[in-house]
């Protein structure tokens, strides 16, 4: 499974308030309509400046830190966004992100730069960095991860074949 898209940088200890404001909770259900929200408080104009199936979220450490709300990747999710690439997850949002089928990677990000073209084999556990020329290592993911990715998470897994089948 290769993902590709343009880098949108963030930086540390980014958390799901941030991701997607608390003040939402109740006012908006329909998530695509929440999904226009996103990261508004770090830029009010985030959602309009994303590509749809061409974004990539860049963090530092412990992206997706706070409450556990499932919100926060699915608004990331609904709003275009390819994957999540971080040097490391809070436990709760990277397995909320796995049962909706959002892709979270784990690698060093300091070099990465705002829009750069990036590639990232999930198999070979390799994310390329095009603009600046260079690849990295990441861990590869297990192929029953990349199965439930595939299948659109763990919920959609389940409702097609009623148990982890790899």
């Amino acid at each position: 499974m290769i993902l590709e898209g343009f880098s949108y940088l963030l930086g540390d200890d980014v958390n799901t308030d941030l991701i997607i404001s608390g003040r939402y909770k109740f006012s908006i259900s329909d998530i695509k309509e929440l999904s226009k929200h996103i990261l508004e408080d770090v830029d009010s104009q985030f959602y309009s400046r994303i590509k749809p199936g061409k974004s990539i979220l860049i963090g530092g450490k412990n992206f997706g830190m706070g409450s556990s709300r499932e919100q926060a990747p699915l608004v990331i999710k609904e709003a275009g966004v390819v994957c999540v690439v971080a040097r490391s997850f809070a436990r709760i949002f990277y397995r909320n992100s796995i049962n909706i089928g959002l892709p979270l990677i784990e690698a060093e990000t300091v070099n990465i730069k705002e829009q750069d073209e990036l590639s990232i084999d999930l198999e070979k556990g390799i994310l390329r960095n095009i603009s600046q020329d260079y690849e990295v290592k990441i861990l590869p993911l297990p192929s029953v991860m990349v199965k439930l990715l595939l299948d659109g998470g763990l919920v959609k897994h389940f409702k097609k074949y009623g148990k982890i089948k790899i």
